[in-house]
């Protein structure tokens, strides 16, 4: 992909018209000056730079789409491009359609293409099929009940973690065959054997070829094919396609970059925006590693670097920063605020998640002032089943609420599978009884072996692409088939409305959820189970008498949205679902070990993503972030103990350094809604390990002095404790050290190795 560029007129700006005719446009304000005027010297140098490949690193909150339509249009303006052939890529319609009011403002109307990898391909297959007379196939509606067909599975949720195996093998570009050999690398965990899903997976692309239709993770495939079967094609597409633009590079998959490399031509040029601290969608097959690892593709891209951010107050960019400070992957820069000073970040520690719950809707009430309206509160959770609480919570206070995707406990797939039987149940005592045994008799086994990914986790966009197999050789294959029912014969356009919608990560990330069966079921679909199970006998407690229908209708109302997608209401949201949003007032709920992180995350690339999962929570707050944890929490009929959070470590050293504290306050007794930073959970040190801690100390005081940061944004206690207690002898043993990553292995690794190697 060699670079070429189209002669510059510095004083133009070129718009298309829909007659295909360009005009110049005039206007002052859209002089290439004027285009530029008010940025700040990063994003002007983002927006001016002049490199044919160039990567833009954009923290939260630093204004990347601004600057992506800056450049835009200014390199339209000097001549540098032409808009006629720029071709602007993001996940969502709803970002596709600012991308394209944000150029109309700038000057640039009717020219750039702008949409979602999905879309964009479709419109390419359809008139290229258009063009070779070619009847298209139709776009699949109901996937899920195509699988149903060919599995036989009736259970909801063992179809959906079916098919969420289908997807994220079409994403990362292997093939039926393959699968069982790239799951068990990947430490999937399949609602079947992986041999069985290779065959279900090749029995589902056979049926689609039958009923001579497509889902959306082959429209990818097929169009990056299209591409590079027609060499004469390619090349009029890529003359279209010469200015490449990509909004949050850190989540393409391998399927997604195969395509954007067959749109891009010799001499094209390609403009990607991303933050790698925000790269959080790893088991849905994204790689961050095409953002970060850019120079392996494009060995001329140039890097510009946004850090100042103009969201969060510089108090919760303090406590954002230490939290990737603690982490094992810092792989961008760190965040520099720009707003005045706001209010300390808190931490409230509670009894159990009732009172937890209760204190949240306290102060999202005292929140609610003349001026704030209930939509600018959010509380944020890791998982669903700590949504029903909070709901419970609010709907008790009177509080407008509304979850964010309907992403609530009976939206829960296992949930659903249980109360379908529930409908056959005589009456609910026993229906809770025998579910409670079940769950009781199954729990030991599950939590033994649960290594499942998120179970909270919805396949972000279903942006996944299809495997590379021959099922359609030809695109000709499609005329002449065997005409589907009109049954099985979904309309394209609106399957493909559907798709694209304003939400590219469904509100929750798409539920892992199984039945109860061994088979299917997870430490965290237990735990949803677990809520339902409490939720029935709370039930019977109010009414002894309860029937199915009531217990039934009482479930929606107790955890009904009492705020509709548009009202002015309180948003509950998991962590997945709230990025790319913003609150001025922001609660984290359930802070705890074996939540946040997660507690299957094991390996330093999995906790790696959950400390970036955690710092993408924190930098939705504008104004005020208050962090919670309960002592213990109830999962159905048992109450269990819970520790804080290991990344509360940090966030209690970014504290102590706002609130003016040197050394870390004692323990105290917690009462219910108290507002402190997070006590300790680092085991003291003693003897030679102790004498290295403090020479550790030393020596990060004087780093800290040169760079003018705060000590703990160099290296937090924590780590500083680790290093001294393990101490490594080898950059290898080094990167094993949760908090030092490669960054920071680079940078401090042969201070750190020779002060280890010197100490007693």
């Amino acid at each position: 992909m060699d670079a070429g560029r189209v002669r510059a007129e510095p004083a133009t700006a070129w718009v298309s018209r829909p007659a295909g005719t360009i005009a110049r446009v005039s206007d002052a304000s859209n002089e290439p000056a004027a285009l530029v005027a008010g940025l700040n010297p990063e994003q002007r140098e983002a927006a001016t730079h002049e490199a044919h490949h160039l990567r833009i690193l954009a923290g939260a909150g630093s204004g990347k789409t601004r600057v992506l339509t800056r450049r835009i249009a200014y390199q339209s303006a000097t001549g540098a491009i032409d808009p006629r052939a720029v071709l602007a890529v993001t996940f969502t319609r709803k970002a596709a359609s600012e991308l394209r009011s944000r150029l109309g403002q700038l000057g640039l109307r009717d020219g750039v293409q702008a949409g979602t990898f999905h879309s964009i391909a479709w419109a390419q297959l359809r008139q290229r099929w258009a063009e070779r007379g070619i009847t298209p196939p139709e776009l699949v509606t109901s996937k899920l009940g195509m699988i149903r067909s060919v599995s036989g599975e009736r259970s909801r949720t063992a179809l959906l973690d079916l098919m969420g195996e289908i997807e994220w093998a079409n994403a990362r570009c292997v093939d039926p065959e393959e699968y069982p050999s790239a799951a068990t690398a990947a430490r999937r965990d399949p609602p079947y054997d992986p041999q069985r899903v290779a065959e279900l997976m090749a029995a589902y692309v056979n049926h689609k070829r039958r009923q001579r239709v497509v889902d959306f993770d082959d429209l990818l495939r097929l169009a990056a094919r299209d591409l590079r079967a027609d060499p004469v094609y390619a090349s009029g597409r890529q003359w279209m396609n010469r200015f490449l633009f990509v909004d949050e590079f850190q989540d393409v998959n391998p399927r997604q970059f195969q395509l954007l490399s067959a749109w891009m031509g010799e001499g094209a040029h390609l403009t990607v925006v991303g933050d790698p601290h925000q790269a959080i969608y790893a088991w849905n097959g994204a790689d961050a590693g095409y953002l970060v690892e850019m120079d392996r593709y494009f060995d001329d891209a140039a890097t510009v670097t946004l850090t100042r951010n103009y969201r969060s107050s510089p108090q919760i960019i303090t406590v954002a920063n230490a939290v990737l400070s603690d982490g094992s992957d810092q792989r961008g820069a760190a965040l520099v605020p720009t707003r005045p000073d706001g209010a300390i970040p808190t931490v409230s520690v509670h009894p159990d998640e009732i009172q937890e719950a209760r204190q949240i809707a306290r102060e999202l009430r005292a929140a609610h002032r003349p001026g704030r309206r209930w939509a600018d509160l959010a509380v944020l959770v890791r998982t669903n089943a700590q949504l029903t609480p909070l709901t419970q919570a609010l709907s008790s206070a009177d509080i407008p609420h509304r979850t964010r995707g309907g992403g609530g406990l009976l939206d829960q797939p296992e949930v659903s599978d249980a109360l379908r039987s529930l409908r056959r149940a005589r009456e609910v005592g026993t229906w809770i009884g025998d579910l409670a045994r079940e769950l009781r008799e199954l729990r030991p086994q599950i939590e033994r072996a649960d290594r499942a990914l998120d179970p909270e986790s919805e396949d972000a966009d279903d942006d996944a692409g299809f495997d590379e197999s021959d099922e359609f050789d030809e695109f000709d294959e499609f005329d002449g088939a065997e005409d589907p029912s009109p049954r099985d014969r979904p309309a394209g356009e609106r399957a493909l409305g559907d798709w694209t919608s304003d939400e590219r990560v469904p509100e929750t990330p798409r539920p892992r959820s199984g039945r109860i069966a061994p088979e299917h079921l997870t430490a965290e679909r237990l735990a949803n189970l677990d809520e339902l199970v409490r939720l029935g006998r709370e039930y019977l407690d109010l009414d002894p008498a309860g029937t199915p229908n009531g217990f039934g209708a009482w479930l929606r109302s107790s955890l009904a949205d009492a705020g509709g997608a548009d009202s002015d209401a309180v948003e509950l949201s998991t962590f997945h679902a709230a990025k790319g949003l913003e609150w001025p007032v922001v609660h984290l709920a359930g802070v705890e070990k074996g939540l946040i992180p997660i507690h299957f995350a094991e390996t330093q690339a999995e906790l790696a993503e959950e400390t970036r999962l955690f710092y993408v929570a924190i930098t939705r707050a504008e104004e005020e972030l208050v962090i919670h944890r309960a002592e213990k929490r109830t999962t159905g009929t048992r109450e269990m103990r819970r520790k804080p959070s290991a990344f509360l470590e940090p966030v209690e050293e970014a504290l102590d350094f706002l609130n003016g504290v040197e050394h870390r306050r004692p323990r105290r007794a917690p009462t219910s809604g108290q507002r402190r930073p997070a006590p300790s959970t680092k085991a003291g040190l003693t003897g030679t390990d102790a004498e290295l801690f403090a020479t550790l100390r030393t020596w990060r005081l004087e780093q800290s002095r040169a760079a003018k940061k705060p000590a703990f944004v160099i290296l937090t206690d924590d780590v500083l404790t680790r290093l001294a207690s393990v101490r490594p002898l080898t950059r290898s043993q080094l990167l094993d050290i949760r908090g030092i990553g490669p960054t920071k292995a680079d940078l401090f690794g042969d201070a750190l190795l020779k002060l280890i190697a010197d100490a007693p």
